[in-house]
């Protein structure tokens, strides 16, 4: 890490980068969620395709402004992972985890506001058993390794990689790819159509742990050179 890096207002940029696209990026999940609900007539398909497009869309181009400033993590497992491999120093990343979750939380506040629904509130829809974990295992692990991999030998391809990857992995895995443990906890707050009941989130958050360290492994042996 060079000394401009490590100064303190390198830091508060960065952190400012990663809270306003965590911002942006759950403002999108949970909006175009409420939006693809009010719209789609009882139609799940329809909605789940109109909340992915926005969330892929939104993706590319956060990464694409925001990459240059703080890496576009806009999620603490990408936060812990690059620590862990020491590419961000872990007090940084506590910092990326503090600002992705407090302005991630404002968005999904942000998406209720937008469409006069009460900011306030806790989500019934039920995210739970074997299925639901081992798909956001699976939705992480390929999250993870499609960043690692792609800035390893295609830095200029990170934004629509993780855009196409987000976009796949919301209809191959069971639980629609959350993938990101600060806007699980968002989603939690949103009694709407990407909505998850609070009691399910740490099993969430623990499958998505466990998928972003088994991907680290594989990368390192897979990417890194020795």
């Amino acid at each position: 890490m060079t000394d401009d890096q490590a100064s303190t207002p390198a830091l508060v940029r960065r952190v400012a980068a990663e809270g306003l696209g965590a911002f942006f990026l759950f403002a999108t999940v949970i909006g175009s969620g409420i939006m693809a609900q009010n719209l789609s007539q009882g139609n799940d398909a329809v909605a789940l395709l109109a909340n992915t497009l926005a969330t892929g869309a939104m993706l590319f181009v956060l990464i694409t402004m925001l990459g240059p400033i703080s890496g576009a993590h806009m999620n603490p497992a990408v936060s812990l992972v690059a620590a862990a491999r020491g590419e961000l120093a872990w007090r940084d990343a506590l910092a990326y985890i503090l600002a992705q979750l407090a302005f991630g939380i404002l968005g999904a506040w942000a998406a209720h506001v937008m469409f006069g629904l009460p900011t306030l509130q806790l989500s019934v829809k039920a995210r739970t058993g074997l299925g639901q974990w081992t798909g956001e295992y699976i939705a992480t692990f390929g999250l993870i390794l499609t960043i690692l991999g792609t800035v390893r030998s295609r830095r200029e391809w990170v934004a629509p990689a993780v855009a196409c990857y987000i976009v796949a992995a919301y209809w191959f895995t069971s639980s629609t790819s959350f993938a990101n443990p600060a806007i699980t906890v968002a989603r939690s707050l949103t009694n709407s159509f990407a909505g998850i009941a609070p009691h399910d989130v740490p099993l969430f958050i623990v499958a998505q742990l466990l998928g972003a360290g088994s991907a680290a492994v594989v990368a390192r042996w897979l990417f890194d050179r020795p």
